[in-house]
């Protein structure tokens, strides 16, 4: 992989990753339901204008919108609100890996191999480490709502996935379309117009850089490019740099938010990180002993 693609990898997964912290600003002025809406509405305009409409059914497309825009995003704004910190936020949605795994075994039969369950095991004893350890920063509520929203992107994959080789881009902004009224309509009736008013008269410029940065930078470029890379070089080269999502996800809200670091929480990021680190590169792995055993040079 060219260095410059290399570094395009690495600037994704820093924006995904540091994009907990940038959640986290944006909450401390905008009612989460009504910060989500407006994430996706400006992924929406004025791109929509510009992207045409991939050649995939209305269904997909509202499917998709709903799931990620309403069950990961809206429930994971909704948890970092007051129930989780950014750091673990960024940890625990990970598990959207094994959600995914579980779902492709039950609904299209795949077969979940020995190595898959020992890092579903794994990550599963990361995420026991964190509920126990529960505190002021932190909830078991709050875990169990990133477990959901995690679950809900995993079943946004399987959605994304039966829409084929799609433009990203264009697949991202047409399904954000989808998430924008659900969302308004639930900030408007579990927030209400009044929290909506007083949220949108506090925000000030780094509220509304926050909104961008979720709209523009994470979802337009993030996943733009990381389609874009995705088209040119193999899955197993690209996917496994999503590993460091959690690494900058932890770091910068240590760094930025003064996150504390306990013994506990690293060793739970390490559980969760082999997990799905086993996951990811064991195929590869495996595979690469195979022929090296099986070369000449070997022998």
């Amino acid at each position: 992989m060219p260095i410059r693609h290399f570094l395009l990898a690495l600037a994704v997964v820093a924006i995904w990753g540091s994009n907990f912290v940038v959640i986290k600003l944006g909450l401390n002025a905008l009612p989460p339901l009504l910060f989500a809406a407006l994430r996706f509405f400006f992924a929406v305009l004025p791109a929509i204008f510009f992207l045409p409409r991939p050649q995939v059914g209305w269904r997909n497309l509202a499917a998709y919108g709903l799931l990620i825009g309403v069950g990961q995003f809206g429930v994971l704004y909704l948890a970092m609100r007051a129930q989780i910190s950014p750091g673990l936020a960024s940890l625990v949605v990970q598990t959207q890996v094994f959600f995914t795994l579980l779902l492709a075994m039950r609904l299209a039969k795949e077969r979940v191999q020995g190595y898959q369950w020992l890092g579903l095991a794994l990550a599963a004893g990361g995420i026991a480490v964190i509920a126990s350890h529960t505190d002021g920063s932190t909830t078991v509520l709050g875990v169990l709502m990133v477990l959901a929203a995690a679950f809900s992107w995993a079943c946004g994959n399987l959605v994304g996935k039966r829409a084929g080789r799609v433009n990203m881009l264009a697949y991202m902004v047409w399904t954000s379309l989808f998430a924008v009224p659900p969302l308004i309509l639930l900030s408007l009736l579990v927030e209400g117009p009044a929290s909506i008013a007083q949220g949108l008269q506090q925000a000030g410029w780094g509220t509304w850089a926050a909104v961008l940065w979720q709209s523009v930078g994470n979802t337009l470029f993030g996943y733009g490019v990381w389609g874009w890379l995705l088209a040119r070089h193999a899955a197993a080269t690209i996917v496994p740099m999503a590993l460091l999502v959690p690494v900058f996800g932890i770091g910068s809200a240590a760094l930025l938010l003064g996150e504390p670091l306990p013994p506990w929480k690293l060793g739970a990021a390490a559980l969760v990180m082999s997990g799905l680190a086993l996951n990811l590169l064991w195929p590869s792995l495996y595979a690469g002993l195979r022929i090296l055993k099986r070369s000449p040079s070997s022998k």
